[in-house]
């Protein structure tokens, strides 16, 4: 097509008056097209049928797309031209949306099983404590033998490590028993014996992995029935269920107040790596909490105590519970698991509960003794 043609001026004499109208049904092009339709029928732009809801999306079909251009090489119409083809569309809302409720911390366990538990084995505890000596004897035993299942069988399971657990339950049932009735010098020979029977035990299977498995049965006879053995020492005391009383109250507190300064106030981590939980806010929390808790035990449940060694007995209590806590943690986070075990709902398993009692036992069986003897 002659683009030239749009809307040229008439040449003189070449139409007459009487042929001015136009012509109905024509349509013309170039130099024989009349001057009169040439000035009513001016070029106008080109605007593409977009759909009003297409919009800008991408596509590489050409023409072939409505609205793109009628030709590959031909640019395509800008946003104005195809905003002008659009119908009307609704205004946005300018209203800001509204802000996301704060999402409230969580405990991450159930805290009605936990208070639930908690509540049930403080109640086995205070019932077999302060009636028979030798039934709280028998308790400290089966929680022995429980955490050396709990341990060994998560070693096995994620990391191959298969320490004997036979020698382990019966020598570290015997070890409670052994510092109830011979004190430190019977736990001390307990502990050996249990070690000897684990060489010896292991001995009956391949000597592949027996360096590793021996290895991890000392480690679990000295930290679960070894540091539980602190407590049925302090038991056999003239005031011992006062005295295992003051040791789990201190804990307890110890561990609680941990939790609640830490939940409210906590900021700053106490040992990211190991426990992301913990923060130093926390930590100050547990110290007051049991520095207060050991001045009233000391005053109130201890024979000749005073309540300046209470507050010596929580800050050390504080620092063993939460230095347990870690070390838990730390194994935990080699073995890859959240918890011990299942057998408590909402704490776990029974070394989970463990954790900070056992090696705060001989710190507050050392300090007892150093403040107010042996009984």
């Amino acid at each position: 097509m002659n683009d030239s043609s749009w809307g040229a001026p008439p040449q003189a004499g070449y139409w007459g008056p009487s042929d001015r109208g136009p012509v109905q049904g024509a349509a013309p092009a170039g130099p024989a097209y009349d001057a009169p339709q040439a000035q009513q029928t001016r070029p106008m732009p080109i605007v593409p049928d977009v759909p009003a809801h297409g919009g800008d999306q991408d596509d590489d079909r050409g023409a072939a797309v409505p609205g793109g251009p009628p030709f590959r090489d031909e640019t395509p119409p800008t946003t104005s031209h195809r905003a002008a083809s659009q119908e009307p569309q609704e205004p946005m809302p300018s209203a800001p949306r509204p802000a996301a409720a704060p999402q409230k911390k969580s405990a991450g366990r159930d805290l009605g099983a936990a208070i639930g538990v908690g509540v049930g084995l403080g109640a086995v505890i205070l019932v077999s404590l302060f009636v028979v000596k030798a039934v709280f004897v028998g308790v400290i035993a089966v929680a022995v033998v429980v955490g050396l299942w709990e341990l060994t069988t998560r070693l096995s399971e994620r990391k191959g490590i298969k320490a004997p657990l036979v020698p382990l339950a019966v020598g570290g049932a015997a070890m409670v028993v052994a510092g109830y009735l011979r004190g430190a010098e019977g736990a001390w020979v307990a502990m050996a014996l249990t070690a000897l029977a684990v060489l010896v035990w292991r001995m009956t299977d391949p000597p592949e992995g027996y360096l590793k498995d021996v290895t991890a049965g000392a480690f679990a006879a000295f930290y679960v029935p070894f540091l539980a053995t602190f407590v049925s020492m302090m038991l056999a005391a003239d005031d011992g269920p006062r005295r295992v009383l003051t040791f789990l109250i201190l804990t307890v507190v110890s561990d609680t107040g941990a939790y609640a300064v830490g939940w409210r106030f906590g900021k700053r981590k106490l040992a990211p790596r190991i426990s992301p939980g913990k923060t130093r806010e926390g930590l100050a929390g547990a110290i007051a909490f049991a520095m207060a808790a050991g001045a009233l035990c000391m005053q109130f449940l201890i024979d000749d105590g005073a309540w300046w060694q209470g507050l010596l007995l929580g800050l050390a209590v504080a620092a063993s519970a939460t230095l347990g806590d870690l070390g838990e943690s730390m194994i935990k986070r080699d073995l890859g698991i959240k918890d011990m075990g299942t057998l408590l709902p909402g704490h776990g398993g029974i070394m989970d509960r463990l954790d900070s009692l056992l090696p705060t036992a001989p710190v507050v069986w050392l300090l007892l003794v150093l403040f107010v003897g042996s009984g």
